[in-house]
């Protein structure tokens, strides 16, 4: 039932009908409540496209996504757990959130462009920052509401959470130094991605602490997919002065890197320590128990929500300064890390 057929049926104008169903003050209650009980009777829908241009707002938060991460490639549920937080942190504020999706190898301001041009959402959570993100000054310079899902290297002030990488390799480097790892080998992200340099940056530091030389042959830029996974294990095994250690920053590539090793005659938490970056299904199977991180991503989800929603107009009446915040990880003990050189 559309507002005329509403309208037709209560035998009111069509303006009574719309001034009731907006609350607005110079309808009686009496009729107020008559409109809405008929309307939810009836199964009455607002034309989403009417209220867009009386107000200038969708009443929908884009969440930008690309397939260039192996998570979002693979069906890693990191993805779906997130947005059901962010879905939920909305809807306390009659908000909905819908996934756009940019193709593999699409450029990501084109695609974000193109979205903003047609005005598709009132707001943008960003996911896979780089370290040169355009995205970021090109909402800033025209106000558009957002929050990225990462840090860059922009030295502008926007709202942001991150994972957060530094204490992921303080704990992961120190467990292995102290187990007198000295060539630890480092799968990383592609160097276009900003958590990428943060990831090189820590794991020298620690290398730096511990008197350890730093190896660049031991760090290797990649997809950190499974596929990814076993391909640098395979490689960095084959040195002469292989590694006795391997620290796994994507979501699958330890998957691939057992493989590798076992392979090679080589087994994981035995020949060689694997610890990998996040505890999820794909790595739940492995054996040994694969040593890694865990953190509760549908209230991460519920916290980007929160963040971009102080910022949307008519949301809050003082959002004060845009968030900016580390979300920690767990260690969790496995048995892939039992290695001592």
């Amino acid at each position: 039932m559309d507002i005329r057929e509403l309208a037709r049926h209560l035998g009111l104008s069509i303006g009574t009908v719309s001034r009731a169903l907006n609350d607005r003050k110079d309808v009686s209650p009496a009729t107020r409540q008559r409109v809405v009980e008929a309307a939810a009777k009836h199964g009455y829908i607002p034309n989403q496209s009417g209220r867009t241009l009386r107000s200038g707002r969708t009443g929908t938060v884009g969440f930008m996504l690309t397939l260039e991460h192996d998570s979002a490639i693979h069906g890693d549920p990191f993805f779906m757990a997130l947005l059901e937080g962010l879905q939920n942190g909305l809807s306390e504020h009659d908000l909905d959130l819908v996934v756009l999706l940019a193709r593999k190898g699409e450029d990501a301001l084109t695609f974000l462009r193109r979205h903003v041009s047609r005005g598709t959402v009132d707001g943008w959570v960003l996911s896979g920052t780089q370290h040169d993100d355009p995205r970021i000054p090109f909402l800033l310079d025209r106000n558009i509401p957002f929050i990225a899902l990462g840090r860059t290297a922009i030295a502008r002030d926007y709202a942001w959470i991150d994972l957060d990488f530094e204490g992921v390799m303080a704990d992961a480097m120190t467990l292995l130094t102290k187990a007198g790892h000295r060539r630890i080998g480092l799968v990383a992200p592609p160097a276009t991605i900003n958590n990428s340099h943060i990831v090189v940056e820590r794991y020298r530091d620690a290398l730096a602490r511990a008197d350890i030389p730093f190896d660049p042959a031991l760090v290797h830029h990649g997809e950190t997919d499974e596929s990814d996974g076993e391909a640098t294990a395979s490689e960095l095994m084959a040195m002469p002065d292989r590694p006795t250690a391997l620290l796994l920053m994507g979501e699958t590539a330890p998957v691939g890197a057992y493989r590798a090793l076992r392979r090679l005659g080589l087994e994981p938490g035995r020949d060689v320590a694997v610890i990998g970056l996040r505890d999820n299904p794909a790595c739940r199977a492995l054996s040994p128990d694969l040593t890694c991180f865990s953190l509760d991503l549908g209230d991460l989800g519920l916290a980007l929500a929160r963040g971009l929603v102080a910022m949307l107009p008519g949301q809050t009446e003082d959002g004060g300064p845009a968030v900016q915040a580390l979300w920690g990880m767990t260690l969790r003990l496995g048995q892939s890390h039992k290695v001592e050189r």
